[in-house]
């Protein structure tokens, strides 16, 4: 590959420039809304599913993703903007807006998307799914022969689970789970007249199920067959409204609306109140299914009268309704992947190994001579794997002691660990109970893991720990050794194959002795607050990361060339934001990507001109955070899990570490940060008004599309010996 050239040359000094006025950047109008920001996001996402030269089933799954991505924001965002409204918000953000004011805005931002995402579906991706031979189709278009073939899987499968629950003066209006799919059902009754029942969708079977041909009919096929000679889907609520006389005998069915609820489910657990952590997080875990309803989805041929019905009885205002004229919840069109029609996808990868990891060498010989570094997904997650699990059957080992904050199910690292005890070795895990919608997973790994005899522990009073650090304890004819593994993401080697983050194996010892020190702090009562390499937070990673950009700005001034660039997923802390803008103002060139939320505002008169802030969203998501400071020329570059929030930053025990290997640091900048940062294909550039705008491919400029590019070429980064 031929070197990435930077967007400027980072030896021409940016001329600061002066004025008599001094800048207020506490001032709203220099920050964007976060809330909003995460919105634009999300609008990105959507592109990706409107891009026509994108293979038609990976545009189906970034619109699933949409839908998805919304869920989760509901749930939680908007659920905890409701909350501050009606509790009084304290502390307003840097922008300014109050909570009501962000709750409208997210709505009248919001309708114009669901509107593209419904149009999307509606008449483009399902007409060309039809086209394709992928076949979505309305319950009544199916075939006499079908329909009873569904019928009979209906009355074998379905009815029995199925319980319609009545609402009237003697029955109470039912309560309707989280993210659940139901059916509003109008009965006409004889003696009383029309009635109003609920029917639960339910969530056990698949939303889209499969639907044989006639000539392929097997009467004893099972609802939502797993067969990909199937490529005929009807949506499974419609299925249950195909079949509700066999829910109310003797009754006239009039109507039935599909609709669904999304409820707050970011619950908080006393944590100094609670003698045993993971039991108290059983018994709150289930309380998301129970939280106050932040929106309602309705079928948009809904009468009036049945929505201001559930919008009363659901405590809801009138804005929190949004009318939906497709299938309902259509994350679950996620599905669709299931079917076997690989030139609707994107073509398979095979993510490639280091050499020097291919051989029978041990890899403790290996990080005794040298440092590895590994981009997954284009490298394969097995070394870390083996990293854990060599550590876990080598004699010579004494002590594993390591983080886990997602791991996935049947994930292999836990398995590892859980062999280690059992070859007698120390086993320190800190097992993170609350990442949000992973709490039930990480109980279940806990017992198993204290079930082997692993020392489990829940990380720190009030923090989730979000390091990712494992330390491996050897013991050698000259000593002790120490091996770490550092990473930017998960232990798990599902995301590992669509999440881009980087992995840093090492035998530093002074790395290694700050991860000890860590891991006393995680586990026991030490008060260390500071590293020798490591930048730690709470406590000094901020002040760590301010120091750099004013020595940034310092540099610049003696030396001029001042250059920054940070690639992350978020970008929020005010204090960061500030000090970035300083170091525009002072004439340091500022290269920001940022995949998601962005409050900080390029390209500001006299606050942000230096400053460029793009976002890529592409096949993989990228995951990595990358701090460069150039310097002086002395580069610095620092890998880590944490992205410049204040959650991150005040309410997470995160780490970034220092890559100090010349031929690694060089690595990095050139072939992911340099890479990335000169992408032209998949990358959007942040204006100032808020709206990003694709990056065009220049008159004599080649076209770069980095993710494209790095599984075309993975491995650069590998050095032979």
């Amino acid at each position: 590959m031929a070197e990435p050239k930077p967007t400027r040359d980072k030896d021409v000094p940016a001329k600061p420039r002066r004025h008599s006025r001094p800048v207020n950047l506490d001032h709203r109008t220099y920050y964007f809304n976060r809330e909003l920001s995460w919105l634009q996001f999300n609008a990105r996402v959507l592109e990706e599913a409107l891009d026509p030269g994108a293979p038609l089933l990976e545009r189906v799954k970034f619109l699933s993703i949409f839908f998805s991505n919304l869920d989760e924001f509901f749930m939680i965002r908007v659920s905890g903007l409701r909350r501050q409204h009606a509790g009084g918000a304290l502390v307003a953000p840097p922008d300014g807006m109050s909570p009501a004011q962000q709750l409208t805005a997210i709505h009248d931002r919001l309708e114009p998307q669901l509107a593209d995402a419904a149009r999307c579906w509606a008449e483009d991706l399902h007409p060309q799914l039809t086209g394709a031979g992928i076949n979505v189709l309305p319950y009544e278009q199916l075939k006499a022969k079908q329909r009873k073939l569904l019928r009979k899987m209906y009355k074998r499968e379905l009815f029995p689970v199925l319980t319609p629950l009545a609402s009237d003066p003697s029955h109470p209006f039912p309560h309707i789970s989280n993210l659940s799919v139901n059916l509003a059902v109008i009965i006409n009754d004889p003696k009383h007249g029309e009635r109003f029942a609920r029917v639960k969708v339910p969530h056990m079977f698949p939303r889209l199920i499969r639907v044989p041909s006639e000539e392929k009919a097997d009467p004893q096929s099972r609802l939502g067959l797993e067969d990909s000679r199937y490529s005929n889907f009807v949506w499974l609520e419609e299925v249950v409204a195909a079949n509700l006389d066999t829910l109310f005998p003797g009754l006239e069915v009039e109507a039935a609306y599909p609709f669904r609820v999304t409820r707050d489910a970011d619950f908080e657990i006393e944590e100094d109140e609670a003698a045993d952590l993971l039991g108290a997080m059983e018994e709150v875990v289930g309380q998301r299914f129970f939280g106050s309803a932040v929106r309602l989805e309705v079928d948009s041929g809904m009468p009036q009268r049945y929505r201001e019905m559930l919008v009363e009885n659901l405590d809801l205002a009138p804005y929190q309704v949004y009318s939906v004229g497709g299938p309902i919840g259509q994350s679950d069109l996620m599905g669709l992947m299931s079917v076997d029609r690989p030139d609707l996808k994107d073509a398979p990868f095979k993510p490639v190994q280091p050499r020097i990891l291919a051989g029978e060498e041990s890899i403790f010989s290996i990080l005794k001579r040298r440092n590895i570094l590994l981009y997954h997904p284009y490298d394969s997650f097995a070394p870390v794997v083996d990293f854990v699990r060599e550590a876990a059957h080598d004699p010579h080992v004494l002590a594993i002691k390591q983080t886990l904050y997602r791991v996935g199910p049947n994930s292999p690292i836990v398995a590892a660990l859980q062999e280690a005890r059992e070859n007698g070795k120390q086993v320190s895990v800190l097992v993170e109970l609350k990442a949000r919608f992973d709490e039930e997973n990480n109980i279940v790994w806990a017992r198993a893991l204290e079930r082997a005899g692993v020392h489990v522990v829940y990380g720190l009073l009030g923090l989730k720990t979000h390091a990712k650090v494992c330390l491996v304890v050897r013991r050698e004819p000259d000593g002790l050794m120490r091996y770490l593994h550092l990473g930017t993401g998960n232990y798990n080697p599902v995301t590992a194959r669509i999440y881009s983050d980087i992995g840093y194996l090492t035998a530093d010892p002074e790395l290694a002795a700050d991860a000890s020190h860590l891991f006393n702090a995680l586990t026991g009562y030490s008060g260390k607050s500071s590293y020798a390499r490591l930048l730690v937070a709470p406590g000094e990673m901020r002040r760590e990361i301010l120091a750099r950009i004013q020595r940034e700005v310092a540099r610049h001034r003696e030396k001029g060339g001042g250059h920054i660039a940070f690639k992350m997923n978020s970008l929020v802390d005010k204090a960061c934001i500030k000090a970035l803008y300083q170091a525009s103002m002072a004439g340091v060139r500022v290269d920001l990507q940022v995949r998601g939320i962005c409050c900080l505002k390029p390209g500001v008169k006299r606050v942000s001109e230096n400053i460029t802030v793009t976002s890529v969203v592409g096949r993989f998501l990228e995951h990595t955070r990358i701090y460069y400071f150039r310097n002086g020329g002395d580069e610095e570059i620092y890998l880590g899990s944490a992205d410049l929030m204040p959650r991150n930053l005040d309410g997470r025990v995160e780490t970034l570490f220092p890559i100090t290997d010349e031929a690694i640091r060089a690595a990095v900048r050139d072939d992911v940060l340099l890479r990335h940062l000169n992408d032209n294909r998949q990358s959007r550039k942040l204006l100032p008004s808020g709206e990003y705008e694709r990056l065009a491919v220049a008159s004599g400029q080649q076209p770069l599309d980095s993710q494209a590019e790095l599984l075309a070429e993975p491995g650069s980064w590998h050095f032979d010996e």
